[in-house]
């Protein structure tokens, strides 16, 4: 620091070693444990389909049965209206949904052994496991397969956990003998997650995994499905969710609410089991503190109420499905489940209304902010930081092009990367040019 005539320092240069060297262990916990979001792209939902019923032509069948059913029901319009959307905001999302339904209509694709697959006799799903590998291979080699794609497997409660270990097995072993290497957007989910060591163990065979397969320490991660409560409250008071996560030692990539089985343990009538009851929140709400600062992922859970048989059925569940849908991006989870092809145009109509609807402030604030525009709000780097992100989520899910980054704020899709995740507060200030 520059040196002056009328300084009158009273720290010395071994006080404020003492005090670096004391923090040492702090400065090294939030770097290694809290490094902050990673960048990675997180898709706007999981589809779960029970494993034995997928083929590499599943997504473009769900985009059509979902495309049948908004022509069956009134068309995009009526999509529109049960998502509560204003003309002037259905005008820009319609197309945009209807052009999603036919390119990309599932981001996320998990292929289930678990519940939605249910207990089948040895030999079935190790076949089911091997084959459900083989036509995955070959939707990715035809170019078919979602962004991100992969499998639950049973979890690690006694009865199961051998089990699903060796279905684990045999589909990435599968996958590997056919592609030579695993596809980049490969999803692990495990579930029923009850305690740290269960946590521990799964490490330990990813591990084991990537050692007899030759693949790199950390390839495989894994996302924890959150559905009891003693990952919520465990019998000391604390919050096992949290030491989850750390114990997966960079593993874990995500937390995902389920719905009904946490609901159920909490011995929550079938009547009123749903991601926006109270118990849910509170669930979600320790997850989101739980996660905070670091690199893992939040997903929301599903409704089993799906848009099914006549037309005002059809139209009181989408109203439910996109209810809960803005509902969880209000509340800073910006993915969930669905389990019906009939739930994509509402999962996309209200999603790409969130981004928007928000579209021409947070451009307007964020092109002001790193101008230094003078302005009615006065932003500092964290709300930078989080409008940021809120453009790049738009941009990844199609609500949002880059050409609008540009013309409203002046910014193009890598200027905003970098204020979404700088490595200081001055990074913010990117320059214009």
């Amino acid at each position: 620091m520059p040196e002056s005539s009328d300084a009158a320092e009273l720290l010395r240069g071994a006080d404020l070693a003492a005090l670096d060297a004391r923090l040492e262990s702090t400065d090294q916990l939030l770097e290694t444990r809290f490094p902050g979001d990673d960048g990675r792209r997180q898709p706007v939902h999981t589809v779960y389909v029970p494993a034995d019923r997928y083929h590499p032509d599943l997504p473009a069948q769900w985009g059509a049965a979902a495309t049948a059913c908004v022509e069956a029901n009134g068309g995009i319009e009526a999509v529109c209206r049960a998502a509560g959307l204003d003309d002037a905001i259905a005008a820009e999302v319609a197309p945009r949904v209807l052009a999603k339904l036919r390119s990309d209509p599932i981001e996320d694709l998990r292929l289930d052994f678990e519940d939605g697959y249910g207990q089948r006799p040895d030999a079935e799903e190790d076949g089911d496991a091997v084959a459900t590998a083989q036509r995955l291979a070959d939707a990715v080699t035809q170019g078919v397969a979602p962004a991100f794609v992969g499998l639950r497997f049973k979890c690690f409660e006694a009865p199961t956990r051998r089990r699903g270990l060796r279905t684990l097995d045999l589909f990435l072993g599968t996958l590997l003998r056919r592609l030579g290497t695993l596809p980049d957007g490969l999803v692990i989910t495990f579930p029923k997650v009850s305690t740290v060591s269960q946590v521990e163990a799964m490490v330990d065979a990813c591990e084991r995994l990537e050692a007899a397969a030759g693949l790199p320490a950390g390839r495989l991660r894994f996302e924890i499905q959150v559905e009891t409560p003693q990952l919520i409250i465990g019998p000391a008071g604390d919050h096992p969710v949290a030491a989850a996560i750390h114990a997966g030692r960079g593993r874990v990539s995500a937390l995902h609410y389920g719905t009904y089985d946490y609901s159920a343990s909490l011995q929550i009538s079938a009547e009123y089991q749903s991601s926006d009851h109270p118990a849910a929140d509170f669930a979600k709400q320790v997850m989101q503190v739980a996660v905070a600062g670091t690199t893992v992922h939040l997903s929301d859970g599903s409704t089993n109420v799906l848009p099914l048989g006549d037309t005002a059925q059809v139209e009181v569940a989408w109203r439910l499905h996109a209810g809960l849908v803005q509902r969880a991006l209000e509340r800073g989870f910006y993915q969930g489940w669905d389990l019906h092809p009939h739930q994509l145009p509402t999962r996309y109509a209200a999603t790409f209304a969130f981004y928007r609807h928000g579209l021409p402030r947070a451009l307007s604030r964020l092109g002001n902010y790193v101008s230094r525009a003078d302005s009615q709000i006065l932003d500092e780097p964290a709300t930078a930081r989080a409008l940021a992100r809120y453009l790049q989520r738009g941009l990844s899910c199609g609500a949002v092009e880059e050409t609008e980054l540009v013309a409203g704020s002046g910014l193009t899709a890598s200027q905003v990367a970098t204020l979404a995740r700088p490595r200081s507060d001055t990074e913010n200030l990117v320059p214009l040019s």
